[in-house]
């Protein structure tokens, strides 16, 4: 089966009564940390619950060390999984608002833990479910406690040292998720200091999607990747961020491509900018 699998609003609303069926609402807004919760309590697709960026799918910032989300600690991620419903069998669908930065996120960590099939993201998410005319509702998603059990995979993480010590080298493919503007340096609405990892090639998250919202054809993002790789192996690849989400859209967008799924720098910019050692690029 697919690493990386998306499910349209259709098929989801077919399956909605399938006992193994788990559905997580990972809607977040960065400059309204209660938007997502919020948008949760007004509406929902129906049997999901609500998994937050900050108190689920993170662990606690630790000012001047850690990125704005760091990974959480996997033991209570995996409590929370339990919380949720989810099973090792279980399936489980995943959708934000639309672009899947979020839902990505949630993706990531599973496949971190070893839930590697069975696991869909809603193309085109709530937008899109929107858009097919489907209802939402207020009503609690009444799963039972599951029974998941994992362990987390270190060879999907790479730490700052780490990629400090890897920069330059001849086989290393950095990609930057975030927006051409700010990995140039010429603007920065959220960290404190502008610009990128050295190295780094720019890769927006957004443009793994079509004007519909919509993820590209794995052939389309094949292209895209194979652009950014050149003759290097995938295998060697580094994803980053701000702050280790949105670089989890550009590794889902790859394994839908074909490609086996990539290394990520999960402190991100966002990290990598407390330590005044550390190198700094700007421009393209």
């Amino acid at each position: 089966m697919p690493l990386a699998q998306l499910i349209s609003p259709r098929e989801l609303a077919a399956r909605q009564q399938d006992p193994k069926l788990v559905i997580l609402d990972c809607r977040f807004a960065l400059d309204d940390s209660d938007y997502g919760q919020r948008s949760y309590a007004q509406g929902h697709i129906d049997r999901s619950s609500f998994a937050d960026l900050e108190r689920d799918l993170s662990g606690p910032v630790i000012k001047g060390k850690t990125g704005r989300h760091p990974l959480p600690a996997p033991k209570a991620l995996i409590e929370r999984l339990r919380t949720w419903g989810i099973d090792n069998d279980s399936t489980v669908v995943l959708y934000d608002d639309g672009p899947g930065a979020y839902a990505a996120r949630a993706w990531w960590l599973l496949a971190w833990l070893g839930k590697r099939d069975g696991v869909f993201i809603l193309d085109g998410g709530l937008k899109a479910w929107h858009a097919a005319g489907l209802p939402l509702s207020l009503d609690p998603p009444g799963n039972q406690p599951g029974h998941f059990q994992g362990e987390p995979d270190a060879a999907l993480v790479l730490s700052a040292e780490r990629l400090h010590k890897r920069l330059g080298r001849a086989g290393l493919t950095l990609i930057d998720a975030r927006a051409e503007p700010r990995f140039r340096g010429e603007v920065e609405p959220i960290d404190p200091v502008a610009g990128h990892i050295p190295g780094a090639q720019c890769l927006p998250f957004t443009d793994n999607l079509g004007p519909d919202g919509r993820f590209l054809p794995p052939e389309r993002l094949r292209e895209r990747f194979a652009a950014a790789l050149g003759e290097r192996s995938p295998t060697e690849l580094v994803a980053y961020c701000g702050s280790g989400v949105t670089a989890c859209h550009n590794l889902f967008a790859m394994a839908l491509a074909g490609y086996p799924l990539g290394t990520l720098y999960a402190g991100s910019w966002s990290e990598w900018i407390n330590d005044s050692s550390r190198e700094i690029a700007t421009g393209a």
